[in-house]
């Protein structure tokens, strides 16, 4: 396997897989393996650096966005002095550029559910459905996701999710993925919240997640407690909220977004 060797001072690996944006991944005793549509990486830490060992060096380098400034980042971000504590919690914090397909899918099965059943169906599909790569199995190609079932989902513990996920391929043919990315952000939203099972929060995880689009800020339960306390404590319209904080942070939402969730998170 090739090595990546990345400077830890911006880049903490838990910090970056545990902060809610991502499912496909176990931790081992000496750091993670990760997993996207078919590839693998095995990424752990020493006193210094990152190391990311795996076959697909390029595929990985850009799966961590290890080409952007996050230090530049985080100094335009701790211009807003709600961002600052944030910012020192999780200073190591990355947002990943993940396959568009797998995101989708995730985040439709990631709604009104927990990380460890997420985790828990996403692996499920992936060894019951994917290809076999020996010490692992790749996420399923849509025409391979095609032919689950949605009875199959169910046995899975998708519940009320599996008839989302046995509808979606089928509405994604008709969607030429590689033209939505050509869109506005706001025109891209509207043509996801057309898909079965997708409301304004999952478009907005899969904008940011999928399709790295940074002006969106997904609102959960930890956004709108957040929003509660910073501004309007009687609003509970997520759909507003987000509007609000977009409207605050511009281009640096969707960044804003994961510092804010992985603090108010892990302090509850």
């Amino acid at each position: 396997m090739k090595k990546i060797i990345v400077d830890k001072k911006d880049f903490d690996i838990a910090q970056t897989l545990e902060c809610g944006q991502v499912f496909s991944f176990k931790k081992v005793e000496k750091g993670y393996e990760v997993f996207s549509k078919d590839k693998y990486a095995y990424v752990y830490e020493n006193e210094k650096s990152v190391i990311i060992e795996t076959e697909d060096e390029e595929y990985f380098k850009n799966y961590f966005d290890l080409n952007k400034d996050y230090a530049l980042l985080k100094t335009e971000l701790s211009k807003f002095e709600m961002m600052r504590e944030p910012l020192k919690f999780g200073a190591g914090i990355r947002i990943l550029r993940q396959d568009l397909f797998e995101t989708i899918i995730s985040f439709i099965v990631s709604q009104n559910n927990n990380i460890k059943r997420i985790t828990k169906i996403l692996f499920s599909i992936r060894e019951k459905y994917g290809k076999d790569m020996g010490s692992y199995h790749a996420f399923p190609t849509p025409e391979e996701f095609s032919k689950i079932k949605e009875e199959d989902f169910v046995k899975m513990g998708a519940g009320y999710r599996a008839k989302y996920l046995s509808k979606i391929v089928g509405e994604l043919k008709r969607l030429d993925l590689e033209k939505l990315k050509s869109l506005p952000t706001e025109n891209l939203r509207n043509e996801l919240i057309r898909l079965t099972g997708i409301g304004p929060k999952v478009a907005d995880c899969i904008l940011l997640f999928g399709f790295s689009r940074y002006d969106v800020f997904p609102v959960d339960t930890w956004m709108a407690k957040m929003y509660g306390e910073y501004f309007e404590k009687e609003t509970t319209d997520r759909v507003k909220i987000s509007k609000k904080l977009v409207s605050i942070f511009g281009k640096l939402s969707g960044y804003a977004q994961q510092y804010l969730f992985y603090y108010k998170r892990s302090l509850g």
